[in-house]
């Protein structure tokens, strides 16, 4: 099989070490961290959120872990989410002063300046050391050999999710190259765990373990819930939570051998409630409209939202038929028993093939007997005033929808979801005018996907109405 040997495009991995060195921070500083890296194309970030939110209750409990560091991208509403201790982003003054410390010294190095994602990578270590964390959960970007992040020589764990046909153009063309990409996290010496993978996948990560000396462990998709402490929580939850446990266990293992038996029951149960993980299977319920939010961006990650989506509503509709049952029929229970408008909000901006992620929602909606009364396609711009208080650095994030796309859109919507209407909303905040006015008295089931540019903007809307 071909191992892709270079990166296509420019590796964001190269100068991270010499800027570092810059700032002052040694590989010596960098193993003081007790970096937990992950990587894969879908769940990466739930499952950081879930081993820092693991380890923060454990802490909780012992007083160990008493700081854990959490590095995601991108950021939903302000750029400070990126950067975490004990599941709060850092204060923006905090952010401010560690971004000037960062700049002010490479700007004085006759070097290369780093772009918009080796410069926050950089400020994350800056912050994680200067605050003296005791671990850090540290996401990739995308890849993994040639990433950003991976400047670590001596992690303590690394963890691969899910794995798909994702950034195809850097990474692929098959997926056994982006295997090879995603799996250029593991070092020698340390454990590396992944989730069941499919058979190519499987075969790529095995034997780049085998090149590296790395112990590699398949986990079970739902180990951690043997004893239902995350009944709440959907399957792929589940799966991302079952990793998310053994990295958090390697970390407490190697450093505080004397805990045994590490995570409890107590802590797994604290941490899955008290993770707060924005814009990923979230629900917000405002009176009878129910606004369902999920940043899913790729084919495989749109399907996870949309299953989910169709769960909770077809539940839903089981009780309505229930109460259809028991109550007897008057004026008030006809109108709010009635059917209940199904709203999708999709807009998606990026290399992919945006029809082809919005023909999966549609296709995973049908397969799942959930029909959809109406579609928005929008923009990822935020407000009718064309005010935002949107935090990014995306230059096309203002890039009109085109005849064109709009036209591809809608063919794919219609291919598996023919009846519904299909309507353009050049902002978020039309688009989200839109679904309420499909209220007929009954509410609304609204799914807003494909980006989480778009479920930012949609966030910050709907928590200011």
């Amino acid at each position: 099989m071909p191992e892709p040997p270079t990166f296509k495009g420019t590796p964001s991995l190269f100068n991270m070490k010499a800027w570092l060195h810059v700032l002052g921070h040694s590989d010596a500083d960098l193993a003081r961290l007790n970096v937990i890296h992950v990587a894969g194309t879908k769940g990466k970030g739930s499952t950081c959120a879930f081993t820092a939110s693991f380890l923060k209750a454990h802490g909780n409990r012992t007083g160990f872990p008493s700081r854990v560091g959490l590095y995601t991208s991108p950021h939903l509403k302000v750029i400070q989410e990126r950067i975490q201790i004990n599941s709060q982003p850092v204060e923006k003054d905090l952010f401010a002063r560690y971004v000037l410390e960062v700049w002010s010294q490479l700007d004085a190095q006759e070097r290369p300046k780093p772009r918009y994602l080796q410069l926050l990578m950089l400020v994350a270590v800056h912050t994680f050391i200067r605050e003296n964390v005791d671990v850090v959960i540290c996401e990739t970007h995308n890849g993994g050999e040639y990433d950003a992040t991976n400047i670590f020589a001596h992690p303590i764990a690394t963890g691969i999710t899910t794995i798909g046909m994702d950034h195809a153009l850097q990474l692929g063309p098959t997926i056994e190259n982006i295997a090879w990409h995603k799996s250029g996290i593991f070092k020698s010496g340390t454990p590396a765990f992944t989730v069941g993978q499919g058979p190519q996948i499987s075969e790529v990560l095995r034997r780049r373990a085998n090149e590296k000396n790395v112990s590699l462990e398949f986990v079970d998709d739902d180990t951690v819930n043997n004893n239902n402490v995350l009944t709440m929580k959907t399957a792929v939850q589940r799966k991302n939570a079952s990793l998310a446990h053994k990295l958090a266990n390697t970390f407490l293992v190697e450093k505080e051998p004397t805990l045994r038996p590490m995570l409890t029951l107590q802590d797994i149960r604290e941490g899955a409630e008290g993770l707060n993980w924005k814009g990923r299977f979230q629900q917000i319920i405002q009176s009878n409209h129910r606004w369902f939010l999920d940043g899913a961006h790729n084919e495989m990650s749109v399907v996870y939202a949309a299953q989910w989506f169709s769960e909770v509503v077809a539940k839903d509709l089981r009780l309505v038929e229930r109460y259809r049952v028991e109550l007897t029929y008057t004026d008030w229970a006809l109108r709010h028993l009635g059917p209940v408008p199904r709203v999708v909000i999709f807009s998606h901006i990026s290399e992919r093939d945006g029809a082809a992620i919005l023909r999966a929602v549609a296709k995973t909606l049908r397969g799942t007997n959930c029909s959809v009364d109406h579609l928005v396609i929008s923009t990822y711009e935020e407000r009718l005033d064309g005010t935002s208080n949107s935090e990014r650095c995306m230059s096309d994030k203002h890039r009109p929808l085109d005849i064109e796309i709009q036209r591809q859109y809608t063919q794919a919507w219609r291919e598996h979801q023919p009846d519904a209407k299909v309507s353009v909303e050049l902002t978020v905040e039309g688009a989200l005018r839109l679904a309420r006015a499909a209220d007929r008295g009954t509410g609304i089931q609204t799914l807003i996907t494909g980006s989480l540019y778009l479920v930012g903007s949609a966030l910050r809307l709907l928590e200011s109405a």
